[in-house]
């Protein structure tokens, strides 16, 4: 396997994902969907002493069994003369199916070899085990990049740069945000954060805004793989959002 700092940039493709729950009023959720969510968060019911509908309010969008992706924000890197540049896009919508089946599209299109890499920031334990669940839920037949069963672990296309900054370390989570602000790594990211996605959605009907600062993690996440890999970070002028 290649060093990080040896990999040909233009075969990795960014990404994160924006994910809200099935339901946003856990008053709506069926009988049996809303038993089988209490009984998996019970432990943390407990420890926390939290209600079933509290958690659920906190995370019904981040358990791909009671969630649903509605975009996905993806980044690729290219050649322009000595410098690299960055495009950045979204698949986004109501339909989480025509979703995935976009992304999709582009993974089996263009992102289908050995030499090919997805890039996230907790994408091993989040979005990408999230997207492949769902393409399960929605009968889409997994990429190559996700169809990972029965693969030894460095025969999985997967980087992740929160794994990157942990070094080896397994016992800490650390946020896009944060390691952005103690990298000096600018970020347009003012406007929401992923605790408001939900809100966003149902009550606003905000979809092209999430899909804006979706794009702006994607933008983010590579500029903080470029810095954990030694290699020169992107100016503006070499960013473009679509």
């Amino acid at each position: 396997m290649r060093p990080d700092s040896a990999r040909d940039l233009t075969k990795i493709l960014f990404l994160d994902i924006e994910t809200v729950p099935q339901q946003y009023d856990w008053s709506k959720l069926d009988p049996r969907t809303a038993q089988l969510f209490s009984d998996k968060t019970r432990y943390e019911q407990e420890r926390n002493a939290k209600s079933a509908e509290e958690i659920y309010m906190e995370k019904g969008g981040i358990l791909a069994e009671f969630g649903r992706i509605i975009c996905i924000g993806v980044g690729s890197l290219h050649k322009v003369g000595e410098a690299m540049a960055l495009r950045v896009t979204s698949f986004h919508g109501d339909d989480e199916a025509a979703v995935l089946t976009q992304f999709v599209e582009l993974l089996n299109k263009h992102y289908n070899t050995d030499e090919h890499w997805l890039c996230g920031h907790n994408g091993k334990e989040f979005d990408f085990p999230y997207i492949a669940r769902r393409c399960v839920v929605n009968k889409i037949k997994l990429p190559r990049l996700l169809d990972t069963g029965g693969l030894k672990p460095w025969e999985v296309g997967h980087l992740d740069t929160m794994n990157l900054w942990s070094f080896g370390d397994r016992k800490a989570f650390t946020s896009l945000a944060l390691l952005t602000h103690i990298l000096g790594i600018p970020t347009p990211k003012d406007d929401i954060t992923g605790a408001d996605v939900a809100r966003v959605y149902y009550e606003e009907q905000g979809l092209d805004r999430i899909a804006t600062y979706c794009k702006k993690d994607v933008v983010a996440t590579t500029q903080v793989f470029l810095r954990l890999t030694g290699r020169e970070m992107l100016t503006s002028e070499n960013i473009t959002l679509v």
